[in-house]
This record gives structure tokens, C-alpha cells and sequence, in this order.
């Protein structure tokens, strides 16, 4: 494979109600089928007339701005002083909402596509219709990656190519067959469309040749990227994580799991939480075997699937601050049993003692 990136040259500046496929045709009478154009989503924006008015500066445009980010969110990700990660309602994680003020008057504020997929749809088929070429689309917009510096173009919206390339099931040169293997092409070729259309050119659009010898419709389009929900192991910031950990703690529902908990996730979490508890607060893990001898004699309505304990005693001589505090570090204990996905109930302690406290797993 040999490809080539062409920059497409004299497009200017678009404004609402322009027609990109004819500015496009226009500045690049050598496009061919089987052309990638990447097109930067700021002149897909600006054409579909998604701008917002803003003040040029000072405290108005700030609550201005966040009125608008705050349009944009569906949820909040990340936030470290100014900066916000969210996702869009598109499903997109990035800073800002993608929101930019960049390329445009200081009056306004350009907005993502309302639908990238769709606009990068519309511009292959004005491009078919009127002018007979059959090229893909990419619209594509700069994002920076979790835990690695520096930006990238990536894929909003596609027409007329998968943005998958999926090498599951095939067999690599030393007779592997590939399992996981999805390569996010698309971004791929945003990424390299970038190269040579910068973000002080004026070069909006870029052309991939060589990397298709033929376009066809593939109604997926970018959504094809977004990572389901469920899949997400890192759905929230660090801090974002423990607050909402928190906030479940503080409404944790009693229960015990339906197998026996692991000894070693109950250390975990006892090791979790040995600094931060009160001073001479003592948490103690009961061996199972122990259990069994314990239970029956001392504490009443012992959960059945209950197969473990853990003794939980405040300082002595105990004040009422002392208990308060014994609260918080059983909840903080709960909370980290929940993390290693030990569920626990509380009951009163096998001693009776009312400033004491038994966890059951």
C-alpha cells in the first residue's frame, strides 16, 4: 500500500449556509473514487450554523462559556480546576464538550456537529450526486488520550468506509489467530490528515489517496468507537470515582455475596483502610473456622450465606466523639470490602458490647 496526503487548498472561510461540497469540488478538481477527505469538523460546524454568541471576554464570557459546556454535557468525567473532561450527548469523552473558540470571531463559540455521522453522509452524497465521485468522509476533531500528553485528530462522523478494521478470527504470520484485534482506522486516517492541515494554515480539508480502491456506505459510522457503557473500566476521574464510592457507602445495602468471600480481598480492604481510620481503632479478620464457633453462640439472626467476620472495636476508654468517628470507619471498611466486591451486613458485636461492631461477609 502507497498512500499519499494531499492538503486541499483555497476553501477560505466558511460560514452558515455555506455548501461544502461545492466549495470542496471546487478547490480540489483532482479528487477521485476511493478518496478518504478529512474534513475538520470546525467547517462542518460553522456551514451547519453551530455557533452560539458569547461576550469577547472578561467574567461574562466565563459564565457564558459554562452555560454552554454545560448544554453540551450529558455527564461529567473529570474536572481539575477549570478543566473538564465530560461526554457530549454524541457519547464523545473530551475536554470541554469539544467546544472551540478557536478559527472564529471572538464573539462566538463553535459547537460539535448536532450529528457528525449524518453530516459526513450528507457531504458523500452531495459529492456523488452532484459531482459524480465517490469518495468516503471523515469528519474528525482534535482530542488528547488518557495518560499520554500531547493532541491527535480523531473520528467523529464517517460515510463510505467502516471505521473498523476488525482482524478477529484471522491468522497472523506465525499461525495466531488474532482474538482482540480492532483497529480504529478512521482515527488513523484523521490523525494523518492532520499532518499537513495544522491549526494555523487554513487548510480544513486533507485527502487520503491509495488507502481505498473503492468507497461503500456503511450505516455504523463513528458510533462504531464509542466503547458500550458496561465495557468502560475508567467511566470516571480518580476523584469523581471516590466521591461517587462515597456516596454509595453512605447507602449501602446490607447483604452477603452468594459464594464465600475471598480472605484476600477482605485483607486488601483492611489494608485499605489501615491509615485513614481513627487512632486506636482495630478491625480484626475471623478465619472461618472460627466462624462457625462464634456464630451460633453469640450472634443472633446470623445472615445463612454469611461466611465470614470481621471485629470491629473504637478506642477505649470510648466518648461519643469516639463513636462518631468508629462510624465513619466502619462505613470507610464497608466501602472497601464493596470495592473488592465483598458485600457485608452490620450486626451487633458477638460481645454485646454496645461500642463495638461485627461486619458479616
Amino acid at each position: 500500500m502507497r498512500l499519499e496526503i494531499l492538503p486541499v487548498l483555497g476553501i477560505g472561510d466558511v460560514t452558515e449556509g455555506d455548501d461544502l461540497a461545492a466549495l470542496i469540488a471546487t478547490a480540489a478538481p483532482w479528487l477521485r473514487d476511493g478518496d478518504v477527505l478529512v474534513v475538520t469538523s470546525k467547517i462542518v460546524s460553522k456551514a451547519e450554523g453551530r455557533l452560539v454568541d458569547v461576550p469577547a471576554d472578561g467574567p461574562q464570557r466565563l459564565a457564558a462559556r459554562d452555560e454552554v459546556l454545560a448544554a453540551e454535557t450529558a455527564r461529567v468525567v473529570a474536572a481539575r480546576g477549570a478543566t473538564r473532561i465530560v461526554q457530549t450527548h454524541h457519547g464523545f469523552v473530551m475536554a470541554s464538550a469539544g467546544i472551540d473558540a478557536s478559527n472564529v470571531d471572538k464573539t462566538r463559540l463553535v459547537l460539535l456537529p448536532q450529528d457528525p455521522d449524518a453530516s459526513a453522509r450528507a457531504l458523500r452524497a452531495a459529492l456523488r450526486e452532484r459531482y459524480q465521485l465517490d469518495v468516503a468522509v471523515i469528519v474528525s476533531d482534535t482530542m488528547g488520550r488518557p495518560w499520554r500528553n500531547g493532541l491527535t485528530d480523531v473520528a467523529l462522523g464517517v460515510a463510505g468506509m467502516p471505521a473498523i478494521r476488525d482482524h478477529r478470527g484471522e491468522i497472523d504470520p506465525y499461525g495466531n489467530e488474532l482474538q482482540l484485534t480492532q483497529m480504529a482506522v478512521v482515527d488513523e486516517l484523521a490523525g494523518a490528515g492532520e499532518l499537513i492541515k495544522g491549526k494555523c494554515d487554513q487548510v480544513p480539508v486533507a485527502v487520503v489517496r491509495g488507502y481505498l480502491t473503492a468507497a461503500r456506505d456503511d450505516d455504523a459510522g463513528a458510533k462504531a468507537l464509542l466503547r458500550d457503557a458496561e465495557l468502560d473500566l475508567f467511566s470516571l476521574g480518580t476523584a469523581e470515582a471516590r466521591a461517587a464510592g462515597l456516596a454509595a457507602a453512605a447507602v449501602l445495602g446490607d447483604g452477603t455475596g452468594e459464594t464465600p468471600a475471598d480472605p484476600a480481598a477482605v485483607r486488601r480492604a483492611l489494608a485499605a483502610v489501615a491509615g485513614v481510620v481513627a487512632p486506636g481503632t482495630v478491625f480484626t479478620h475471623v478465619t472461618d473456622d472460627e466462624v462457625r464457633a462464634t456464630l451460633v453462640a453469640t450472634v443472633p439472626g446470623w445472615p445463612e450465606r454469611a461466611t465470614a467476620l470481621v471485629l470491629g472495636g473504637p478506642p477505649a476508654p470510648v466518648d461519643p466523639a469516639d463513636l462518631v468517628r468508629f462510624g465513619a470507619d466502619l462505613q470507610r471498611l464497608r466501602t472497601a470490602l464493596a470495592a473488592e466486591g465483598v458485600p457485608s451486613v452490620l450486626l451487633p458485636a458477638p460481645t454485646g458490647s454496645a461500642a463495638s461492631a461485627a461486619l458479616a461477609l
